[in-house]
C-alpha cells in the first residue's frame, strides 16, 4: 500500500517518511481536502531551485552516501542505513530520509518545469 502521485510527474510518497503535502516546501499549495493537487508554473522555477538547494545543503555529505546506498539497495530501513553509511543514529537517518525524499520530489518538479513550463500532479492524501 502506498500513496501515489501522478500528472506531469509520477511517483510514490515515501512511506513513514514523506507527507502528502511535501510539495508545499517548493512553493506549491494543496488544492483539495481528499487528495493533494499541485500546480506549479514556470515563474516558480527559481523558488523550486531554492528549495532544492536547501535540501542539498541540509543533506550535505550524506546526499552522496544516500545516493550510493540506494543504487545498491532497493529496500531500506533506518538501521540498515546506519550500518552502511556514516550516519550515526536511526533518528538522524529518518530525518535525512525526509529531506532526501523531498529532494527527489523537488527534482521531478524542476524537470517538469524545465521541459513543459509547468508541473501539475495529484496524489493520495
Amino acid at each position: 500500500m502506498g500513496r501515489y502521485y501522478n500528472g506531469d510527474i509520477e511517483g510514490k510518497f515515501w512511506f513513514a517518511v514523506q507527507s502528502s503535502n511535501d510539495a508545499d516546501f517548493f512553493g506549491g499549495y494543496d488544492c483539495s481536502e481528499s487528495i493533494v493537487i499541485y500546480e506549479f508554473e514556470e515563474e516558480q522555477t527559481e523558488e523550486v531551485k531554492e528549495g532544492i538547494k536547501k535540501c542539498e545543503d541540509y543533506l550535505g555529505k550524506h546526499k552522496k552516501e544516500l545516493d550510493e546506498f540506494f543504487i545498491k539497495n532497493s529496500l531500506y530501513n533506518e538501521k540498515l542505513i546506519v550500518e552502511k553509511t556514516s550516519i550515526e543514529t536511526e533518528e538522524r537517518a529518518k530525518d535525512l530520509l525526509k529531506w532526501y525524499a523531498r529532494l527527489e520530489l523537488g527534482n521531478k518538479i524542476l524537470k517538469s518545469l524545465q521541459e513543459k513550463g509547468q508541473c501539475y500532479f495529484e496524489g493520495e492524501a
